[in-house]
């Protein structure tokens, strides 16, 4: 059995849904009727269940559920995961764990001097939530009496797999750090993480930056797993400082699919396209030729520094400065903020094409309202850019929603808004993987990122071979960027951006046919092989990794 839990199971939150969701497929077919994910049940009794979530009973799981499940007091829902592959799901609510809170964790203090009473902010639902979960597969394990390994991602869940050490030892266990608690820390709270690294204390850091419970739960889930991995070489050596264990690497894979170039797929980028042009026509009340236009984005989390929001803005800026409009440019920040609602006036124009405008709506450079809008750093950036001139050739728009093709405005997914952008541009300053470059090639859509970036490292290898290596414009730009090349990075990406501006149709179709070649050797079908070499460790050799 392969018993799976995080936080972001059938819970969109960030890039582990991504991994998790996209690599399902692969796990199910490789090993049928033998994998469980288990997320968290956020939901009271008879409310609404997730979206994503498929209602039903897991047949490889029927004993269990009939049998044992009703003596472990946990309100749990079975069922099937949406997406390919449909793995079978168990969804635990964890809400009754608050009365055990105090005994839990004194017996983790007693065994492992974790002090939990240091925690903060979402520390007890997460660390509850993990508890619950490793109950589940302690149960499962027994009532199956297979070799069971149970992965844990993140901190979120690493009490979870401290849990099951001492209840389960005879189960194996995988522990997966995404980004270091620590190293997030250092990067979001603008200190030079790379300068420094060999020289930073994690447990040091973690009582500055007042992270102390995440920080050792997490590095004693480390430490105590059968086998500790991170995604990339980047965040390996990252882990081995702060954590101070060598981690295995499982790079991030992606459920690629057909190719872009089919008719359907075009078609669907023409439609993308006029839907980008009409929305930045009514903000700014000028015609944007969907045909002429040239459209640029960057998707993420609205982290500034970190998903470089703030170069993204800046590299815009600076290549406007110099810009001579031969074509449109309207760049697109699809980051989800503190968001308000559809603008209504927008929707009113939207859906009445035949109206005439005079002038641009204010805030042009938002889809959607802000609750924040006077005080949102990103509005701030923009406007003093004056990258929200109706007049100016190089416009931004931000569009602060949740992209799940209920928006209000667009409609669409954000899958569906990529495929019609013309380029990507991901600055990123700490970024263990970077899933947004991936998901960009993989839509055939050319990208700018980092060599901060674990999917840029891997990237800069991949373009060293052919036939990438005899391209004239690489699919994926890899722009280095340290602590102190901050200017240095932005005339780069500007550089870039006209370079690619000035692309012949025949060179953008090639260089778009390379992305999508790029993308598909990192195929999970490619890169499952390093979790399987995984579940090995745990059961042959897991004092290499102690």
């Amino acid at each position: 059995m392969i018993l799976e839990t995080s936080w972001e199971v059938c819970n969109k939150m960030g890039g582990i849904y991504t991994v998790l969701s996209s690599r399902a497929d692969v796990m199910t077919q490789r090993h049928p009727d033998k994998v469980c994910f288990i997320g968290p049940l956020l939901t009271g009794e008879g409310k609404s269940l997730p979206l994503d979530f498929i209602p039903g009973a897991i047949p490889e799981l029927e004993g269990w559920t009939r049998e044992v499940l009703p003596t472990l007091g946990l309100r749990v829902k079975t069922g099937h995961w949406a997406v390919s592959g449909e793995p079978p799901v168990l969804l635990v609510d964890f809400s009754p764990l608050w009365e055990e809170k105090g005994d839990l964790y004194f017996e983790l203090w007693r065994a492992y001097g974790l002090e939990s009473d240091k925690g903060y902010g979402d520390y007890d639902e997460c660390s509850l939530f993990a508890v619950a979960a490793a109950r589940l597969m302690e149960s499962i394990a027994s009532w199956t009496a297979e070799p069971t390994t149970a992965i844990f991602n993140e901190w979120q869940t690493a009490m979870g797999l401290l849990y099951l050490r001492q209840h389960a030892p005879e189960v194996r266990t995988l522990f997966i750090t995404h980004a270091t608690t620590i190293g997030r820390s250092i990067a979001g709270n603008d200190k030079e993480l790379y300068t420094y690294m060999d020289q930073y204390d994690g447990d040091q850091m973690a009582r500055e930056l007042g992270v102390e419970a995440k920080h050792a739960v997490e590095k004693l889930a480390a430490h105590e797993a059968s086998v500790f991995a991170t995604v990339s070489k980047l965040t390996a050596r990252e882990a081995k400082q702060l954590l101070g264990r060598e981690p295995v690497v499982l790079p991030n894979g992606f459920h690629i699919g057909g190719s872009p170039f089919t008719a359907p797929m075009q078609s669907k980028r023409r439609k993308m396209r006029r839907l980008l042009a009409q929305v930045a026509s009514r903000l700014y009340a000028r015609p944007i030729d969907p045909e002429k236009a040239f459209f640029v984005s960057l998707g993420g989390r609205y982290e500034y520094r970190n998903k470089g929001i703030d170069l993204f803005i800046e590299s815009l800026y600076h290549f406007q400065t110099s810009y001579t409009a031969e074509r449109e440019v309207v760049a697109f920040l699809l980051v989800p903020a503190w968001e308000a609602g559809p603008r209504s006036e927008l929707q009113y124009l939207l859906s009445h094409p035949a109206e005439e405008q005079e002038r641009p709506l204010q805030y042009p450079c938002l889809s959607h309202w802000l609750y924040n809008t006077e005080n949102d750093r990103a509005v701030a950036h923009i406007r003093h850019r004056g990258l929200d001139r109706a007049e100016g050739h190089v416009k931004v728009i931000f569009v602060p929603c949740y992209l799940n093709g209920i928006d209000g405005i667009f409609d669409q997914t954000y899958y569906d808004l990529l495929q019609g952008m013309d380029l990507t541009i991901y600055p990123s300053y700490y970024e263990p993987w970077g899933y947004t470059p991936l998901e960009s090639i993989r839509y055939g859509v050319p990208t700018i990122t980092t060599t901060l970036a674990g999917f840029g490292l891997w990237a800069e290898e991949e373009e060293a071979t052919s036939p990438f290596a005899e391209a004239p414009c690489p699919p994926v730009h890899v722009v280095e960027r340290t602590d102190t090349n901050i200017l240095e990075t932005i005339q780069t990406i500007s550089s870039l951006i006209r370079e690619q501006l000035h692309l012949s149709p025949e060179e953008a179709k090639a260089q778009r046919r390379l992305a999508y070649e790029l993308a598909r050797r990192a195929d999970w079908k490619l890169f499952y092989r390093h979790y399987e070499e995984a579940y090995k460790f745990t059961e042959e050799l897991p004092s290499l990794f102690s």
